[in-house]
C-alpha cells in the first residue's frame, strides 16, 4: 500500500512537472493535443474532431433539395472503385450530372446528412469569400495590403503582401507545413487557443507575390482580414453570401480556437457530402446559383487559373488539372476530401474518408484523384456500352 501511495505522488509530481515545462517552453498547446487526438490512438486530425473542439454554426436558410437524376443509383460502383474506396476507408462518394445526383454511396456509418470534416477543402471556400468582399467593395482589389489590416505586417517584405498573395499562396510566410510533427506551427495552429496570436507572430522571410508555396497560414491570415474588412465573423458572412442562398439543407460547424474565438479557416468545416458538393455546382455555373449570380464569372474564373505559369495546378484557393482532354478544378483536403468540377461533361465528384491516397514530388495531384474520376466516367459510360471494370491508375 505504501508502495502505491509513493508511486502516485511521484507520478503527480512528475506530470505536474511536464505541464509547468510545457508552460514555460509555451508548447502547452500539446496538452490539447493529447487530450482530442493522440490519446484517442490518432496521429493527425480526423474526420470526426470537430466534437472535439468548439464551433462556430454557419447557418442555413430555406433548404433547396437535390434534384434526384431519372437513373440514380442504378449503376454500382466499379471493382477498382469499390477496392480503392475499402483500402482508403471512404465515407462518401457522389457523382452530380447535369445538376442532378446521379449515383452517391456511403460508408462506415454515414449518411447524406452526416457532418465531417472538410480540412483543406475550406480554402476554397475562404478564397470565394475573399472575391465576394471584393465584388462588394469592402476589400478594395487582390493587390490591396495586408497591412492596412494588420499594421504587424507593415514593414520589410511583408509590407509587398497583398491579399491576393495569401489566396493564391504566395504569401512568404514563415510556416512549416508538417501534418505529422507535433511541434510544427501547423500542428501549434490547430490545437492552440489563441490562433490570432500565433498567425500575427509568423513573419514574411520570402519576398510575396513571386511563386507557389502551399502554407495554410496564409489562408488563415487572409480570414482574419475578411473578419476585419466584413465586421463579420467567417461564419456569418460565408452563412450570408453563400450557405443560404445556395440553400443548404443541414447547417455546419466551423472549428474555432475558442469558444469566443476565431475560426480555424484553412481547414475545419464539418458539413456533409450533398452541401460540400453545392460549391461545385456554383462554380461549375461560373458563380451563378439557379439564375442568381453569387460570384461574378470573372471572380470564379480568376480562382480557377493558375497566377504562375511554374504552378499551373493551382489558382486563387483552387486545384487545377488538365486530365482526360478536359480542364477539371477542385476543393481538396487533408485525409482525402475531394469536390472535383468538370464543367465540359457537367460533372461534379465528390469523395470524402479518412484516408488520402499517395502523392509524390512529381504530381501535386494525388494517385486517388485519378481513381475517383476514372472510375465515375466508366460508371457513367455503362449506361451505353456496359464496358468492363478497368484497371483505373494505380496505387
Amino acid at each position: 500500500m505504501k508502495f502505491i501511495k509513493k508511486f502516485l505522488l511521484w507520478f503527480v509530481i512528475v506530470l505536474t512537472g511536464i505541464i509547468m515545462l510545457m508552460y514555460i517552453f509555451d508548447v502547452d498547446y500539446l496538452l490539447r493535443a493529447m487530450r482530442t487526438i493522440y490519446f484517442r490512438g490518432e496521429t493527425t486530425a480526423f474526420l470526426d474532431d470537430y466534437k472535439e473542439f468548439p464551433n462556430r454554426t454557419i447557418e442555413k436558410g430555406t433548404p433547396q433539395p437535390w434534384a434526384i437524376h431519372n437513373d440514380y443509383n442504378t449503376v454500382e460502383p466499379t471493382k477498382r472503385l469499390q477496392e480503392v474506396h475499402e483500402k482508403l476507408e471512404t465515407v462518401a462518394y457522389l457523382i452530380i450530372k447535369n445538376d442532378s445526383i446521379w449515383h452517391e454511396s456511403y460508408y462506415d456509418g454515414y449518411d447524406k446528412d452526416s457532418k465531417s470534416n472538410s480540412f483543406s477543402m475550406a480554402k476554397s471556400v475562404v478564397s470565394a469569400a475573399l472575391f465576394k468582399a471584393i465584388e462588394e467593395g469592402k476589400i478594395k482589389s487582390l493587390d490591396q495590403k495586408v497591412s492596412d489590416f494588420y499594421p504587424q505586417f507593415s514593414e520589410g517584405l511583408g509590407a509587398e503582401m497583398t491579399v491576393g498573395d495569401l489566396s493564391s499562396m504566395a504569401s512568404g510566410l514563415s510556416w512549416d507545413e508538417r501534418y505529422y510533427s507535433p511541434f510544427s506551427i501547423v500542428t501549434r495552429a490547430y490545437f492552440d487557443d489563441n490562433l490570432e496570436k500565433v498567425i500575427l507572430g509568423l513573419e514574411v522571410v520570402e519576398e510575396p507575390g513571386t511563386a507557389f508555396k502551399y502554407l495554410s497560414g496564409a489562408t488563415e491570415l487572409l480570414a482574419m482580414v475578411i473578419t476585419k474588412a466584413t465586421g463579420q465573423t467567417l461564419s456569418s458572412y460565408v452563412s450570408e453570401k453563400f450557405w443560404k442562398p445556395m440553400g443548404m439543407e443541414n447547417e455546419a460547424l466551423w472549428q474555432t480556437d475558442d469558444p469566443d474565438g476565431i475560426e480555424k479557416a484553412y481547414c475545419c468545416i464539418a458539413s456533409n457530402a450533398r452541401d460540400f458538393s453545392r460549391f461545385g455546382k456554383l462554380f461549375e455555373h461560373s458563380g451563378n446559383w439557379n439564375g442568381k449570380q453569387l460570384l461574378e464569372s470573372t471572380s470564379v474564373q480568376k480562382m480557377i487559373s493558375p497566377r504562375f505559369p511554374e504552378a499551373p495546378f493551382y489558382g486563387y484557393g483552387w486545384w487545377i488539372h488538365n486530365y482526360l482532354g478536359k480542364k477539371m478544378f477542385y476543393m481538396r483536403g487533408h485525409l482525402g476530401q475531394f469536390v472535383i468540377v468538370i464543367p465540359d461533361d457537367k460533372v461534379v465528384i465528390t469523395r470524402l474518408g479518412h484516408l488520402k491516397g499517395l502523392q509524390t514530388d512529381t504530381d501535386r495531384h494525388s494517385n486517388d484523384f485519378y481513381v475517383y474520376v476514372d472510375e465515375a466516367y466508366k460508371m457513367m459510360g455503362m449506361m451505353q456500352d456496359n464496358e468492363g471494370d478497368g484497371n483505373g491508375k494505380e496505387m
